[in-house]
């Protein structure tokens, strides 16, 4: 039965803003339609800066003000991920540069895409907001909602 789930990995820059973010949203829609049993979810980090630690705190509130609670220990991805995941989405080009760098190949099981892909306001970039304010992480988490939602409704 194991086999037989989709796995889904998340990544951006640190693992610690809008990757966990599209990871809990991911997972709690799962949850919510009833699917959660077809899917594994994770996230992690192109660089290795955040590693053991959880992600921003800003991220998490924004989460929590929506009515998902989420653990999640950074991570970094690393070259199994590309055998192991059947989705790898990265948030912007430089994620999918580097992605694309670190697989060392373009043939993977892993499909590589920019999870914008499936914004249905046609947003392809999901921009970094850890420099930016608190209110920054609301259209980010926005965005990322619409981009799971509806990559998810493809399997429907």
């Amino acid at each position: 039965m194991e086999s037989t789930k989709k796995r889904v990995l998340f990544i951006c820059l640190g693992n610690i803003c809008r990757s966990p973010m599209a990871h809990a949203i991911f997972e709690h829609l799962v949850k919510e339609n009833g699917t959660s049993h077809k899917w594994e979810v994770d996230s992690a980090a192109i660089g290795d800066w955040h590693i053991g630690k959880q992600p921003d705190k800003r991220a998490l509130k924004v989460l929590k003000e929506n009515g998902i609670i989420f653990r999640h220990t950074v991570r970094q991805i690393n070259p199994n991920d590309f055998e192991e995941f059947d989705y790898i989405f990265g948030m912007d080009h430089m994620n999918m540069r580097d992605l694309e760098e670190i697989s060392g190949c373009k043939e993977s099981k892993a499909k590589l895409e920019m999870l914008g892909k499936y914004d249905p306001e046609n947003i392809l970039v999901i921009p970094d907001p850890y420099y930016d304010t608190q209110a920054e992480f609301y259209p980010v988490y926005e965005q990322c909602y619409r981009c799971c939602k509806a990559f998810l409704e493809t399997f429907h």
